[in-house]
């Protein structure tokens, strides 16, 4: 038996628990704040919400995921923060996307981009529903949260083995 001790609580785990925690232990996202908020847009200057959309895109060809439920778990994991639904029409759905990582980062940088988020969702949703997708993001600088607004062209379908 192993004894874990959090800032505000002391637990016991059998070990079984503790191989199932060790298996979804996560890397601080300290390393991935870096890269994402400051080294990439230093290299890629201008263009570094543009290029990160794109790369969203590609990170979700890359881990494909086969419903929404599975896009929120991929979002905690991956310390993207906590995503919900908003609102959900036809051709559009608003999700919020909330949480201590997304008000870190508005803490860090005076202008946060969501938009490695928003490509990642684009493409998840593009490859679900078999519809062209894009999305954007909204910010709201005084709740420190990010709503994501995806809309599809439900004319518009996609070969599987195309990719944009």
């Amino acid at each position: 038996m192993v004894i874990m001790v959090y800032e505000s609580e002391v637990s016991e785990m059998t070990e079984n628990e503790q191989n199932n925690y060790e298996e979804k232990a996560l890397v601080p996202s300290f390393g991935l704040d870096v890269l994402r908020d400051y080294l990439i847009p230093e290299i890629l200057g201008d263009e570094a919400p543009h290029i990160m959309y794109w790369a969203g895109k590609d990170l979700a060809r890359k881990f494909p995921l086969e419903s929404m439920e599975e896009i929120r778990e991929f979002f905690e994991e991956a310390s993207f923060g906590t995503l919900s639904i908003l609102k959900e029409k036809k051709d559009e759905l608003r999700l919020l996307l909330e949480g201590d990582m997304v008000v870190s980062r508005f803490r860090t940088q005076e202008n946060p981009t969501f938009k490695l988020e928003a490509g990642f969702i684009a493409e998840q949703l593009q490859t679900q529903k078999k519809l062209y997708t894009e999305s954007y993001d909204e910010i709201d600088k005084r709740k420190k949260q990010v709503t994501i607004i995806v809309k599809w062209d439900r004319k518009e379908t996609i070969d599987n083995e195309e990719r944009y």
